[in-house]
């Protein structure tokens, strides 16, 4: 059975990615949880060669990296991309672009699903991400007829946009009718439930993830455990 290493779940978005994908794709695992701590790179180096979550290991085979171990699972999986040439083509397309991008969504608004956030603002460069995001969604779903990102199944793009659909929950982002419905569809699926349930029951704290979000907004409501 595969092992993966995750972090903390209100916080990780790099970890949601791999798990999201193999719990919604019925792909056995067992969890390896690792909270984040003052160092990580000790910590994290002893099973991940990048000293970073996730990390796969599978009989002795060990994946770093979330699109790896997304294209790692498909040479075994035939689920994890769509069948569909096109509809594969875009999808992976769609996942590099956020693997890679959207670096002023991930600055200001950081994965705290736990709390809900109201922005001082949204200055240019976050309405410029929230702009190729509406656009990105609604291309998929208009392409391929959703209701996930590329066609009737869900897919490795959809676990890889999944933490934007916590941040967009977070901090109230803006989003146009078509991908908010595509947001709530995410949001209702089993496994984005259960992570949800498991990260605002974490009693794990943070203290550099809750000062990132506090920089730019101002919390409203804190709905973590005590």
């Amino acid at each position: 059975m595969y092992s993966l290493y995750i972090a903390n779940k209100n916080y990780s978005s790099w970890s949601l990615r791999p798990w999201i994908l193999m719990m919604q794709l019925g792909i056995p695992f067992e969890e390896k949880l690792i909270p984040f701590e003052e160092n990580n790179w000790d910590t994290f180096r002893r099973f991940s060669p990048s000293g970073k979550v996730p990390c796969l290991i599978d009989q002795g085979n060990i994946v770093w990296d979330s699109l790896s171990i997304a294209e790692y699972l498909a040479e075994i999986h035939s689920n994890v991309w769509p069948k569909n040439k096109q509809q594969r083509s875009w999808a992976r397309c769609a996942a590099a672009e956020m693997h890679s991008g959207f670096s002023h969504l991930r600055e200001i608004c950081g994965m705290n699903i736990g709390i809900r956030i109201s922005l001082h603002e949204i200055n240019q460069r976050l309405k410029s991400d929230l702009a190729r995001i509406n656009e990105l969604w609604t291309e998929g779903l208009t392409r391929f007829g959703g209701p996930f990102l590329a066609g009737e199944e869900f897919s490795a793009v959809d676990a890889f946009f999944a933490p934007v659909i916590f941040r967009v929950q977070t901090f109230g982002l803006e989003l146009n009718s078509k991908a908010f419905a595509y947001y709530q569809h995410m949001l209702g699926l089993q496994g984005m439930q259960q992570w949800q349930s498991m990260a605002l029951a974490e009693l794990f704290r943070d203290p550099i993830h809750d000062m990132e979000v506090e920089k730019y907004g101002v919390i409203d409501k804190d709905l973590r455990s005590i």
